[in-house]
């Protein structure tokens, strides 16, 4: 019988090693994995976490592991590559830092033993990720384990799989389930017996088989579907010879038959069934990469919570525990390799083989309906030979491998809607982001309207949204303020465009919750991308969260927005209510001010803000509260200040009625006075249609839109990367021309 044996406690580890020791180091310091060496300094900022080599080593007396015929080491992740040693000889290399792989060690075991992995998270032209923006944590971050087995055994070195491969197919109210079992050293006498057992464990069918492949049929099939019923059968396999079982696999799967429409979206066991979700990174204030158990299962119950019906798991493989709590729980899920933003042309390989660990570790997850080839990868070009020839081998790598699941990919907002590689997969999402990074949020529903109208047949969804906030608060919220009430505003006008697009195939929020990347210094505190609808710790919902769950999920509630926002300085302020119920009632300070309906989940009163008001808002049986106060002064707590910005918005004069730096380049443009303005000056620093711009892009039709959606103080700051500066004189100056120039009415 197979036997795992854990292998996380007391490593010694150091980062000053540079070569394998040949006996226990006494100077190293000793951790417990999972481990990651950059779970600090990959989340505070200035792109300097530690990225290189480090050494993790162990002794092991050989009595203390279970008596077998062999034995595997198993590393379910060591980011980015590792090299393996045993007793000083050198086991095996591993490249990418997401998948579980194994090696024999049995011949190389002795009595005592020391077993060091070289761990390293350098930069590397050959595996992929390289660049993007979160922080690639070095480290064991995943179990290590040693796998106890018979001469003859399930597989364990193909490409970290488990030596089982369950293809269910539902053919009316049966199910034809095709079990491959891939078995190493079988023998004469030997066979496998196949027992499917149900929910409760009682057996559905069973049989024993001398072949490698067998079909078994499940009668009166229950179907997995999804949240509404996540239906998980059980299948039990066993190597035995006679009456002895050698080894031994227990296996969950679900039966369910899907299709993706270009008209009608997602449809499972022959019913619409709209994917609107969330994506997920696996880091976490403090841990990094290296979750335990209860994290991964917290971040379940919070996505579950919020209603998504699916998660894009980005960017490469996840824990298998949290596959299984998606089987579990229902959700929907986009599954991709790590081939992101920026090609290389001597990563091929790498994407192999990543693909082929992906699909092979994971093809038993009936979660999984999509596999995705890419992410952003055109960031410079889209045009380059070897990147398409790279998605046509990947995307037939896929079909070759797994005959019953799309794959998809990721697509950057600027990349041509005519572009050759968006055409190979079988759908494809955009990473669109109008209304944050320029553009205006009215854009994103009829750029998708455009796609569809273009290429009718292609299944199209919104892969990446969302925009930055963090606890700076405003009544008047502005693209790029950073406060939790441009989110909120951000999330219900993408909501209210998104999803009433029944086309669109799935929906995936940037993302659920903030995540570490250190090579950002935005929003007032560095080394994270704070688009999370949570806050990297898990603490805080911020009202984004509400406003999804209003639309998504079925337990009854509501939310009072702006709780952190106490102190206001206007007479009368607008307050926000999110709630799945049809009716919401506002009190301030015990009065009723009136019942509300809306169609849409957000519910706006007017409140006179005068002292200290306590407000409630009740719908049904459930209430939130919070307080409001009235301040003669702006509260500087609530306002971001960016120390590297010349000039911050907010201390820009502004006239009613007419232009400012704060507005918009297309509102100023399209005016004769602001055209005259800034014609001389733009015409030498901006790029035009058809000129190559940062990141190898072509200016084309949808970049010009985002520039347009830009402020000109925000598109200055832009600039200033390009080593084209504004003092804070000029852009006062400016400002003071534009405030002669009536904004025109609209």
């Amino acid at each position: 019988m197979r036997q795992i044996y854990n292998f996380n406690a007391k490593w010694a580890f150091t980062k000053q090693a540079n070569a394998v020791p040949s006996e226990m180091p006494k100077d190293w310091y000793f951790v417990n994995l999972p481990h990651s060496w950059n779970a600090i300094d990959g989340q505070d900022g200035g792109n300097d976490f530690y990225r290189g080599t480090c050494y993790y080593a162990k002794t092991l007396d050989k009595m203390d592991l279970p008596a077998a015929d062999k034995y595997f080491l198993e590393i379910r992740g060591a980011n980015s590559s590792a090299d393996a040693y045993l007793n000083g000889k050198k086991l095996m290399h591993h490249d990418g830092g997401y998948s579980t792989w194994r090696v024999d060690i049995t011949d190389v075991l002795e009595r005592d033993n020391l077993f060091v992995i070289a761990v390293d998270n350098s930069p590397s032209d050959k595996v992929y990720p390289q660049v993007a923006d979160f922080t690639f944590y070095g480290g064991l971050y995943r179990d290590v384990n040693i796998v106890c087995v018979s001469g003859s055994h399930f597989d364990l070195e193909y490409y970290g799989g488990t030596g089982v491969q369950i293809t269910p197919t539902v053919v009316g109210k049966e199910a034809k389930v095709n079990v491959k079992t891939y078995v190493t050293n079988l023998l004469d006498g030997q066979a496998v017996r196949y027992t499917i057992l149900d929910k409760e464990g009682n057996v559905v069918v069973a049989t024993t088989s001398n072949a490698g492949e067998v079909e078994l049929t499940i009668s009166n099939v229950t179907l997995w579907n999804a949240r509404k019923n996540p239906y998980l059968y059980t299948l039990v396999t066993e190597l035995v010879e006679g009456d002895k079982v050698l080894d031994n696999l227990s296996t969950r799967f679900g039966c369910r038959y899907y299709e993706i429409d270009p008209e009608r979206g997602f449809i499972l066991n022959g019913e619409e069934y709209p994917l609107r979700g969330v994506s997920r990174h696996q880091d976490r204030w403090g841990y990094g990469n290296a979750l335990l158990p209860e994290h991964h299962k917290e971040d379940a119950e919070l996505i579950y919570e919020v209603g998504a019906t699916t998660i894009r798991l980005a960017h490469y493989q996840h824990d298998q525990y949290f596959y299984d709590l998606c089987d579990e729980m229902g959700f929907v899920i986009w599954a991709e390799i790590p081939y992101i933003s920026q090609h290389m042309p001597g990563g091929r390989e790498n994407t192999i083989s990543q693909m082929k660990e992906l699909i092979t570790q994971n093809y038993n997850h009936p979660s999984i309906v999509v596999w995705g080839l890419s992410n952003e990868i055109t960031m410079k070009g889209e045009s380059d030979p070897d990147l398409i020839e790279n998605h046509r081998i990947l995307n037939d790598l896929v079909h070759s491998m797994d005959k019953t699941r799309l794959t998809t990919m990721a697509v950057v907002s600027p990349c041509s809607m005519d572009a050759e590689y968006i055409q190979i997969p079988d759908t494809v999402s955009y990473n669109h982001y109008f209304g944050w990074y320029g553009g205006d949020t009215s854009m994103n529903g009829p750029w998708f309207d455009k796609f569809h109208a273009k290429h009718p047949n292609i299944p199209i969804g919104c892969s990446e949204y969302g925009c930055e906030a963090l606890n700076w608060h405003t009544s008047k919220p502005v693209q790029g303020d950073y406060t939790e009430e441009y989110q909120a505003y951000y999330h219900e006008e993408l909501i209210k465009q998104l999803f009433s697009r029944k086309y669109m195939w799935a929906t995936h929020v940037w993302n659920m919750f903030d995540f570490g990347a250190d090579a950002r210094a935005e929003g007032g505190e560095n080394g994270q991308n704070h688009k999370g609808l949570m806050t990297f710790d898990r603490k805080y919902k911020k009202d984004a969260f509400y406003a999804y769950k209003a639309w998504l999920s079925d337990d009854k509630f509501v939310h009072l927005c702006g709780k952190r926002y106490v102190d206001r300085v206007e007479d009368v302020t607008k307050v926000t209510v999110y709630s799945n119920m049809p009716e919401v009632e506002l009190f301030a300070n015990g009065v009723s001010l009136g019942k509300k309906t809306a169609d849409d989940h957000f519910f706006y009163f007017d409140v006179k803000n005068e002292g200290e008001t306590v407000l409630k808002a009740v719908a049904g049986e459930f209430e939130d509260c919070g307080i409001i106060r009235k301040v003669e002064k702006f509260n500087e707590a609530y306002r971001l200040r960016e120390k590297s910005a010349v000039l911050n918005w907010f201390d820009v004069t502004e006239v009613e009625g007419y232009l400012s730096i704060n507005d918009k380049m297309s509102d100023i443009m399209a005016t004769q006075e602001g055209m005259a303005l800034f014609a001389g000056m733009f015409q030498k620093m901006m790029p035009k249609q058809g000129d190559t711009v940062m990141g190898g892009f072509e200016m084309n039709e949808s970049m010009m839109q985002m520039m347009g959606g830009f402020t000109f103080l925000r598109l200055a700051g832009m600039i200033g990367m390009m080593g084209i500066n504004f003092t804070k004189e000029q852009l006062l100056g400016i400002n003071a021309q534009l405030n002669k120039i009536k904004k025109l009415a609209k």
